[in-house]
């Protein structure tokens, strides 16, 4: 099927949200995970780094790799984003079904998001 998962960090919360919401919005991505507290130690410019950060990782096709990689590019703020695919080799038919069918940009559906209530333990969404 050619489902993949391409993950990208990001520095802050507002940005992660306004990634996972496009790739979804735009039907590019079917879920986009956002995990909090990513340690991140790189060399940037000569110099080694350590930065808190985001880490999104969103379930697409590889058929919309290109344009998870573009809407990635124009949303984030960091010079030299962070865009990686891992195929996925193995999978559960039904949610590989499943991926298919949200990027399929013909279907007939409701892009407004559902109104659920938040967790108990975290209000940060």
């Amino acid at each position: 099927m050619g489902a993949i998962v391409v993950i990208t960090t990001v520095g802050n919360e507002e940005q992660a949200n306004l990634i996972a919401e496009e790739l979804i919005a735009r039907r590019h991505a079917c879920c986009v995970n956002i995990v909090p507290g990513i340690r991140s130690l790189y060399r940037w410019q000569g110099k080694i780094c350590r930065d808190s950060e985001f880490m999104l990782m969103a379930k697409t096709m590889d058929s919309e790799f290109e344009a998870v990689a573009a809407a990635i590019k124009e949303l984030h703020s960091y010079e030299l984003p962070e865009i990686l695919a891992f195929a996925v080799d193995r999978g559960d038919p039904a949610f590989l079904e499943w991926i298919c069918g949200c990027l399929d940009k013909d279907a007939e559906f409701s892009d407004e998001p559902e109104e659920l209530p938040l967790p108990l333990d975290d209000s940060s969404f």
